[in-house]
């Protein structure tokens, strides 16, 4: 994070941006806070560019959900492979017919196949949207929600 105030307005000047002591101050506080940063105003004033230079001094990933009308937590979240599901599905068909081998009823045939969920239902079928991705990485980012 920032040392300072001193540090930010520096880092910023080497990614190219003057930041005033009144943005500098903002920034610091809300990193040693680790608290979100709200900027409004008009188009071009460089709200956009305020969040690359943060995440370039950092040296965090930026990462953008870009808001609009008929946006939901689906698109913002997370999109489920669907396609790539049913793929594997016709790949392992032979396979989950040696699971089923030797079942005895239908009932059973269904916990057999219901014990190889984790095949079916997994993050490997998980395409992650901005959201997911800042909250599941590894490493801190910059979130930008931009036209909130």
């Amino acid at each position: 994070m920032f040392s300072s105030i001193e540090d930010v307005v520096e880092r910023f000047a080497k990614n190219n941006y003057i930041a005033s002591r009144r943005i500098a101050t903002v920034i610091y506080l809300a990193s040693e806070m680790r608290k979100p940063i709200l900027v409004e105003g008009p188009a071009g004033v460089g709200k956009t560019d305020l969040a690359k230079v943060l995440a370039a001094s950092l040296g965090f990933d930026m990462i953008r959900l870009q808001c609009y009308e008929g946006l939901d937590e689906g698109k913002a979240l997370y999109e489920w492979e669907y396609a790539k599901q049913l793929l594997y599905t016709q790949i392992l068909k032979d396979k989950i017919s040696e699971v089923l081998v030797g079942a005895k009823g239908l009932t059973e045939a269904v916990d057999r196949i219901a014990a190889q969920d984790e095949v079916f239902f997994s993050e490997r079928f998980v395409l992650p949207r901005p959201l997911l991705k800042a909250i599941s990485s590894e490493q801190p980012s910059v979130l930008l929600i931009d036209e909130i």
